[in-house]
């Protein structure tokens, strides 16, 4: 049995092949035109050659999201959300992962100009000038989820970690917790300069100082639970119970929910239990921090409304590259759990 045809799609339809082709194309059409013609894809059960396609207008129809880690649950959640509305649109999404250096984020831009996708989401863990640059003179549309400076001239969607972090720290002074400290991820990525910034005016506006401040070495599980160990071989010898230490702080607040678990295991392990002896709260509020025990309070980031906001922006561009750049900051809320009391 022959495969069915354009051609086929528009006798059947009564219409010409120009006609078929502007509706599957997504081009200006009556919505009778529109009717007719899904109804005869339908009925014959034509596939669309995508190859063809993408020849004939000049498109592949495929966008690429690069984020630094795909393991990272956050990065999942935006995955999802930027999915959600490509595949609305008719495109296919290739996820890539950058990792944590700048030259390979780089890289990645400028290969773009190789022409395997029409635009590109990407979430850079480190930004420099070669990377602004390099975004801005992209031979596709780019969205930066993240923080770049105005003068990129670029579409970008972020976080506001200040205010979660303000969150974080007034919801653990309500529950009583004073001695606060924070385990970061890289202070010289995106991420960790927000964060690290947020938490010193948080605590400051509370009228706090840190108990201490520990920076692992990426935002994973694994360093997480090595800066736990750093956290508490400094803060002095056990007297009588361990809750008991010199210098141990009731709470501690991490940079994201990897690192928060990691955290938690590291107490776990050292006899101290949460939240009892220690509360702990993660930032991202992913699908980690309902899983993990005691569930994670964490801070909800709006992964996955950046991603659909950064897949809409990006189609926004897509049609009209003339557009001025919009800059554009997602709110955070606090998912209160059972590791804060």
């Amino acid at each position: 049995m022959s495969r069915p045809t354009i051609a086929g799609v528009a006798r059947v339809a009564g219409v010409s092949v120009a006609s078929v082709s502007r509706v599957l194309n997504g081009l200006p059409a009556t919505d009778e035109m529109v009717e007719r013609v899904q109804r005869a894809v339908e009925q014959l059960g034509y596939v669309p050659d995508a190859r063809a396609r993408s020849l004939k207008v000049g498109r592949t129809f495929q966008l690429t999201l690069a984020v630094a880690d795909v393991g990272n649950p956050v990065y999942v959640t935006m995955m999802r959300a930027v999915e959600e509305v490509v595949s609305a649109a008719g495109y296919r999404l290739v996820v890539t992962t950058t990792g944590p250096d700048v030259v390979d984020e780089v890289a990645l831009v400028r290969g773009m100009a190789r022409g395997y996708a029409d635009g590109l989401v990407i979430s850079p863990l480190r930004v420099d000038d070669d990377l602004i640059k390099s975004i801005r003179e992209c031979d596709v549309p780019v969205v930066v989820a993240g923080n770049v400076p105005s003068s990129a001239g670029v579409d970008t969607i972020r976080a506001n970690s200040p205010k979660g972090m303000l969150l974080a720290v007034g919801h653990l002074v309500s529950k009583g917790r004073r001695r606060i400290a924070f385990v970061n991820g890289p202070v010289d990525t995106v991420p960790g300069a927000a964060r690290a910034k947020g938490f010193t005016e948080a605590m400051k506006a509370n009228g706090l100082q840190p108990v201490a401040q520990v920076e692992a070495i990426d935002f994973t599980f694994a360093a997480g639970r090595e800066a736990a160990r750093e956290l508490l071989s400094g803060v002095g010898s056990t007297d009588g119970r361990r809750s008991a230490r010199a210098g141990l702080p009731d709470a501690v607040i991490a940079a994201n929910d990897l690192l928060a678990v990691g955290l938690m295991h590291e107490l776990a392990a050292d006899g101290l239990e949460v939240p009892k002896d220690v509360a702990v709260v993660g930032m991202d509020d992913s699908e980690l921090a309902e899983q993990s025990f005691p569930p994670l309070t964490s801070v909800n980031l709006g992964s996955a409304e950046r991603g659909r906001r950064a897949a809409e922006l990006l189609l926004a561009r897509i049609e009209d590259d003339t557009r001025t750049p919009r800059r554009i900051v997602v709110q955070p809320t606090l998912s209160v759990r059972r590791s804060t009391p």
